[in-house]
């Protein structure tokens, strides 16, 4: 009889048990589902702005590297050539200082 009783109890432990832990399961769904709809309005927004800051700073150092640094690069290079070629120049019409 005892044992009996001992049983049911713990048959009733159980079930209420198993109620509970359905119930937190479904409360985590539920949590998951908010979580998942939370990144597609509020995240999403924020890498879709990202995605067109990353596009302005590409276009701005396209705009850059045409606009200033290849003009100053090629400047540089004629500069350079002009230096070399008044050096050779100057080479030829100035004598040569001898050792000694």
């Amino acid at each position: 009889m005892i044992s009996g009783t001992i049983r049911d109890i713990a048959i009733i432990l159980i079930a209420v048990e198993t109620i509970f832990i359905n119930a937190l399961l479904v409360i985590l769904v539920w949590q998951i589902w908010r979580l998942v709809k939370m990144f597609q309005t509020e995240i999403k927004p924020i890498i879709d702005d990202t995605q067109e800051t990353v596009g302005t700073v590409r276009g701005t150092a396209t705009f850059v590297s045409q606009n200033v640094v290849d003009p100053v690069a090629k400047a540089g290079g004629k500069v350079a050539g002009f230096r070399r070629t008044m050096q050779v120049l100057a080479a030829d019409v100035m004598p040569k200082k001898q050792k000694g």
